[in-house]
């Protein structure tokens, strides 16, 4: 009866424990969605790092450009989530070889490694289309000062050509690109946080007017809210579940080596 009592209280606190990490399971504003909110998916794009087009996670973005343009986009990525960033081009019918490349930068312009993927393609001669891949390391809540790590924050795609002969430069191509993620949680956190995400600005402020004009700057992901980047991950469950199965054993072994209890003492006969 007291084990059964024991493994009561046990399952009681795994349900307790496991209350956080279902409230704090709520999107993020980086969150994967499918692209059918109330914001249009773009069909242009930016051609330098000032002028990126902004697109949510779960947004397809299509624009048109020429080959030789550099073609610019930028997403929110939040901790704890592992980024693949996927693009499309499509090519004239006729066309000689070309090679195109996928590039993602931070919030301060570092070129982030992909974990896999074909970062870079060539297609050859009556090639309909190319497609390209990078699957980025998942983002941590902090790092290092030296490291280029991936933090919380604006994100930037680069998608240009590397390689084409004289002849093909200028010749109209179309492209797609998709961001999305895969959330890592726990297995990912690290002891430490930013404290703020490196969204390089915010955008213009409507109700904000500094000497008549509004200020243009960089990026609209920058809300001071919502970014997940803090002390509490779902590793704090695994720990504490962890800890009772711990708890659990350690009185199992116990019952089972202590044995039969003793008998009680009979006075002797007067």
């Amino acid at each position: 009866m007291r084990i059964t009592r024991v493994l009561g209280a046990a399952l009681l606190a795994l349900g307790l424990a496991a209350g956080p990490a279902a409230a704090d399971s709520s999107p993020s504003p980086s969150g994967t969605g499918d692209g059918s909110g109330d914001g249009k998916a773009p069909t242009q794009a930016g051609t330098s790092f000032r002028t990126a087009t902004e697109i949510e996670q779960g947004q397809q973005a299509t624009a048109s450009g020429s080959t030789g343009d550099y073609l610019y986009w930028s997403f929110p990525a939040d901790t704890g989530q592992r980024p693949t960033v996927k693009a499309t081009v499509k090519l004239p019918d006729t066309h000689g070889s070309q090679t195109w490349q996928l590039d993602v930068y931070d919030g301060l312009r570092r070129r982030q490694a992909c974990q896999y993927g074909a970062q870079t393609r060539t297609a050859g001669q009556g090639t309909s289309s190319v497609e390209l891949a990078c699957v980025m390391r998942t983002v941590r809540g902090w790092s290092e000062p030296w490291a280029d790590d991936p933090l919380p924050g604006t994100y930037y795609v680069r998608l240009t050509v590397v390689a084409l002969g004289d002849a093909d430069l200028g010749l109209p191509v179309g492209t797609e690109v998709r961001v999305d993620s895969k959330d890592i949680g726990g297995a990912a956190a690290v002891d430490g946080s930013l404290g703020k995400p490196l969204v390089p600005g915010i955008a213009v402020d409507s109700g904000e007017e500094k000497g008549g004009s509004r200020a243009a700057v960089l990026s609209s992901f920058g809300s001071d809210d919502g970014w997940s980047s803090g002390w509490w991950s779902d590793r704090w469950v695994w720990t504490a579940i962890g800890g009772i199965l711990a708890a659990l054993a350690g009185i199992g072994g116990y019952a089972l080596t202590r044995g039969p209890g003793r008998p009680s003492r009979v006075p002797p006969a007067a």
